[in-house]
């Protein structure tokens, strides 16, 4: 089980996280190819060689082309997809199945909804200011913060997209009976198998991003949330929000 982060220390989007460069990503020398090694080749040869070498060009720009098509829905049992329509917690935004991600900011990755058959595609959500904030029904400073998630969603209303992830959790229907709990009225999607830590680079929940409208995220806030006042100043502050 993840661990719980104490305490709330403010990362800058960038550069507090090291990350390790695999073998891969590492520059490699190369070789230069001597010109003429192979002799002097006939006019057929090149022109061949051109339009093969133009119809991998056009194959490689076209085949990892993020995809316009709704995200599929999954299969979701219909008790929690009432549980969540009772607690008032609405579905989640709609999204393209693929989508480019922006440097700096949510991966290129589908998570499923919390009490729902929609998936969404996290580097899809663009065009409003988020704040997106993981937890967990099992972890202690998650239940702490609650009242100030609540309260700062109620206050930013359509000015922020407020959205949670349901981190490492077992069990979605208690997730859902927390949330409920908790007053929570905004969607939350799930990610029991913790698929979120390594491309968005945390450690221990809970953690708080704060995400412009263009996908970047521009603040982490680690450890539990400490007042709303808080939030709405770090919302105006890296969000350009003033509520």
């Amino acid at each position: 089980m993840p661990r719980t982060a104490s305490g709330l220390r403010g990362v800058p989007a960038g550069g507090v996280v090291p990350q390790l460069r695999r073998g891969s990503d590492r520059p490699r020398g190369g070789r230069r190819a001597r010109a003429g090694a192979a002799g002097v080749r006939g006019v057929g040869s090149s022109a061949g060689a051109a339009a093969a070498s133009l119809a991998l060009l056009l194959a490689g720009c076209t085949a990892g082309a993020p995809s316009s098509e709704p995200a599929p829905d999954r299969r979701v049992e219909p008790a929690l997809v009432a549980q969540r329509e009772a607690a008032g917690i609405p579905d989640c935004p709609e999204t393209p199945a693929s989508a480019t991600a922006v440097e700096g900011g949510l991966p290129d990755l589908l998570l499923g909804c919390l009490g729902s058959g929609r998936q969404v595609n996290l580097a899809a959500l663009r065009g409003k200011p988020m704040i997106i904030n993981f937890w967990a029904q099992w972890c202690a400073p998650c239940r702490l913060e609650a009242p100030h998630l609540k309260e700062f969603a109620a206050r930013a209303g359509d000015d922020v997209l407020v959205l949670g992830v349901d981190f490492a959790d077992p069990d979605p229907a208690l997730a859902l009976e927390f949330a409920s709990e908790a007053g929570w009225t905004y969607p939350h999607l799930t990610d029991p198998l913790k698929q979120t830590a390594g491309p968005v680079r945390f450690q221990g929940i809970p953690i708080t991003l704060y995400v412009d409208a263009e996908g970047v995220i521009a603040y982490r806030a680690i450890g539990g949330i400490a007042s709303t006042e808080q939030m709405v100043k770090d919302a105006d502050t890296f969000l350009g929000v003033r509520l």
